[in-house]
């Protein structure tokens, strides 16, 4: 989300075709062209799409697209080759999607497949990327012996390049990469946990330098960290099987709540913010981003609906809020913020 990304010029061009006043449409292009880049990614476990939607027209319709995973989570997008990653299920790889750009100039319904990586997990359950390095989510399952893994690729002009392949002792989810420190959520709990230094790790068990509970947080799945504001944003399912017990929890001056917080200790509810009740349409919020620009929290509510992005507004006390934007997304399992 720190990188450019120009979906807006291109969509500006689809739509000068269409206005019969010449110069107004012109100066909309110029407009859109000035404006940084504000996209939301999507993956889904049903419906065998993915959705890209730019947040800087004036009603944001998301393009969606065909993709070879039945079943995909987690999302990223790579401005510099124009390809959109993600981890799929059904196919057990990583996998990248170019010409997006082009995809949604022509209003195309598929993206061409550019690449995959080796089979080397099951049950993949989100990804993150640092620079040229990209980590996946094994999380447990009879069919891979109950093991919890995290895998590590190099991404390069071919492909994929299998690095090292990590084992962990808790059940893995979300995860969030800051360089070289690698932020995960213990699934199953309301716990926290910290890799320092992760990529310097040889293959085989490691464990985190730090792990933290978050007091009142029932099972956590989504993270993101924000440096720009230095906030974190966590997710709350609940219960599995309640479409309406779920919540989201945001801690700001993460890095100093972190570190004033001992290992094995908790984030007391008076340093967190939360949103929680039945305005909020949250059940199982299984992913989230965040745009620090405009402090609005984006999520990928699973069960809600059968599936629906939400958007709600960073607010300065814990509330019981309706989301400012809800739109179905069947089977939605991950969000990703592409931003400048």
């Amino acid at each position: 989300m720190k990188k450019t990304l120009l979906f807006s010029t291109l969509l500006s061009v689809v739509f000068i075709s269409c206005s019969d006043n010449a110069t107004d449409a012109s100066a909309n292009a110029q407009d859109r062209s000035a404006k940084k880049a504000f996209t939301l990614f999507t993956t889904s476990n049903t419906s065998g799409q993915v959705s890209v939607t730019d947040y800087n027209e004036s009603m944001p319709m998301p393009y969606r697209f065909n993709v070879a995973s039945a079943d995909a989570e987690g999302a990223y997008y790579f401005d510099g080759s124009d390809e959109f990653l993600l981890a799929s299920r059904s196919n057990n790889r990583v996998e990248t999607y170019g010409n997006v750009r082009n995809a949604i100039a022509i209003n195309a319904t598929d993206l061409s497949l550019t690449a995959t990586s080796s089979s080397d997990f099951t049950n993949a359950r989100e990804v993150a990327v640092s620079n040229d390095r990209v980590v996946v989510t094994q999380d447990q399952s009879p069919v891979n012996n109950n093991t919890n893994k995290l895998i590590v690729y190099q991404k390069t002009g071919a492909g994929f390049v299998l690095l090292n392949s990590y084992t962990v002792n808790f059940k893995v989810w979300g995860i969030h990469l800051e360089g070289n420190t690698l932020y995960a959520v213990a699934d199953l709990t309301g716990d926290l946990v910290v890799f320092e230094n992760f990529f310097a790790n040889p293959s085989g068990a490691i464990f985190p330098n730090k792990r933290v509970t978050i007091e009142g947080l029932v099972r956590t799945h989504g993270i993101t960290y924000s440096k720009k504001g230095n906030t974190m944003i966590l997710t709350d399912v609940g219960l599995a099987a309640s479409d309406s017990d779920g919540g989201i929890i945001i801690i700001k001056g993460f890095t100093d709540v972190l570190a004033n917080t001992p290992n094995m200790g908790t984030i007391a509810m008076n340093k967190q913010i939360r949103i929680y009740g039945p305005a909020t349409s949250l059940g199982n919020p299984v992913d989230v981003a965040y745009d620090h620009f405009t402090k609005t929290i984006f999520i990928a509510e699973r069960l809600n609906g059968g599936g629906k992005v939400l958007t709600f507004e960073v607010p300065t006390s814990n509330v019981n809020a309706m989301p400012t934007s809800s739109r179905a997304e069947a089977g939605v399992t991950s969000v990703y913020l592409f931003r400048e």
